[in-house]
């Protein structure tokens, strides 16, 4: 049901225009979604290995398993709930646009929606199986209908979704420590052919494989789709609130998001972190979506008090604005990096040198972001996969 929209409840931000906090966020956390990507890429059997060998962290029996085990645990799951919640505040900016015009809602909304579910399907196949665009494309969908309803709906569908989402993962929980075996998610090795299919095998045989495994590949969105819905609508709550505008109000809600996310979010980190793998659901679907609120209210503290934006500011700042070709392209950097299509430093280097050729290449993939959007936005006013999306839609 298409609506016109005549009376918004319009944020604080003014006007419609750029709130500049968002940007770094966004850049932070396409940067660290790669955090956890690298070490799929890195991993032997890639997508499928690093499923099937989710047992847990590395441990901490010495100075590169910690080392390892803490840049995984600072990554895991937080990334994701953080570009969650900014998506949903994006939808929340592009429904006020839309009011403010006198627009017809969702409108032309649901083709940029179906357009971005069809980049995720080719990112999906081509590039990266454990791509988020779609999820994100089908969750846009509900929550810019619910964007027509009361207030009273989208409260009642948030809390619906994050009751339902939770007692999901208590009983996924319930199962992998019923069963003992201390297995993990995947509960098992990965086999020497698919190793050596990212390893030596062709291009098309990765993606026929893709393909074949694309169910099992693409539970997450599945399952997380309850945790989706919440943070989607956090994000638009948190944006009509004031919580990214660089005023006294905005500071306030940053300052208490930062003391309940880190409060409550990174003890239970720890405690998932304890508890080892049969906690893997609590600790990215449970535990993660809090520190990502207190995040952003580290995030947006730190911001407000630079005077002057730096090399590293102006850097985050470019990929939240290149957001989606970022995206894409950082996972497409590691594919030609990583497998053996490529330059296959996976097979060569394997276990020799890990973690810190992986982590020296999450920060080389990083700076090349970074100054390759700051290079791009002096000349062009969006990224390339964003000025394909608006040609597409103009059309």
């Amino acid at each position: 049901m298409t609506q016109t929209l005549r009376s918004p409840a319009l944020s604080s931000d003014t006007g419609g225009g750029r709130l500049p906090l968002l940007d770094v966020l966004r850049g932070t956390a396409i940067l660290g979604t790669l955090m956890t990507n690298v070490w799929v890429f890195a991993s032997p059997g890639a997508e499928w290995g690093f499923l099937q060998n989710s047992s847990g962290h590395a441990g901490y029996g010495s100075v590169p398993a910690a080392a390892e085990s803490l840049f995984q645990l600072v990554a895991n799951g937080k990334s994701f709930s953080m570009l969650t919640i900014l998506f949903g505040v994006g939808l929340a900016i592009q429904f006020d646009a839309a009011a403010r015009r006198g627009q017809p809602w969702p409108g032309r909304y649901k083709w940029r929606a179906l357009f971005l579910f069809a980049e995720g399907t080719l990112h999906f196949v081509l590039v990266f199986a454990w791509d988020v665009l779609m999820g994100y494309a089908v969750t846009a969908l509900l929550v810019a209908w619910l964007l027509a309803r009361s207030e009273r709906t989208r409260r009642r569908a948030m809390w619906w979704a994050a009751g339902l989402h939770l007692a999901l993962m208590v009983a996924l929980t319930a199962l992998l420590v019923g069963d003992g075996r201390n297995a993990g998610v995947g509960g098992g090795g990965v086999s020497q052919r698919i190793v050596d299919l990212y390893a030596h095998g062709s291009y098309l045989d990765q993606i026929a494989f893709r393909l074949e495994t694309g169910i099992a590949l693409r539970l997450e969105p599945v399952l997380a789709f309850g945790l989706m819905v919440f943070l989607f609508l956090l994000g638009v709550r948190l944006f009509r609130a004031g919580a990214f505008a660089m005023d006294g109000t905005g500071r306030r809600i940053r300052a208490r998001m930062l003391g309940w996310g880190l409060g409550l979010g990174a003890p239970l980190t720890a405690a998932t972190a304890v508890g080892g793998s049969d906690l893997f659901f609590l600790d990215r679907y449970c535990a993660a979506p809090l520190l990502a609120v207190g995040f952003i209210g580290l995030i947006g503290a730190v911001v407000s008090r630079v005077r002057r934006p730096g090399p590293l500011t102006t850097g985050l700042t470019s990929v939240g604005r290149t957001a989606l070709s970022a995206y894409v392209l950082q996972n497409l950097l590691c594919m030609l990096l990583c497998y053996g299509i490529g330059l296959g430093l996976t097979a060569r280097w394997g276990d020799t040198g890990r973690p810190w050729w992986v982590m020296g290449l999450w920060a080389g993939v990083c700076a090349v972001l970074m100054v390759g959007s700051t290079l791009w936005l002096r000349r062009f006013a969006t990224g390339p996969l964003e000025s394909v999306q608006k040609w597409a839609l103009r059309r």
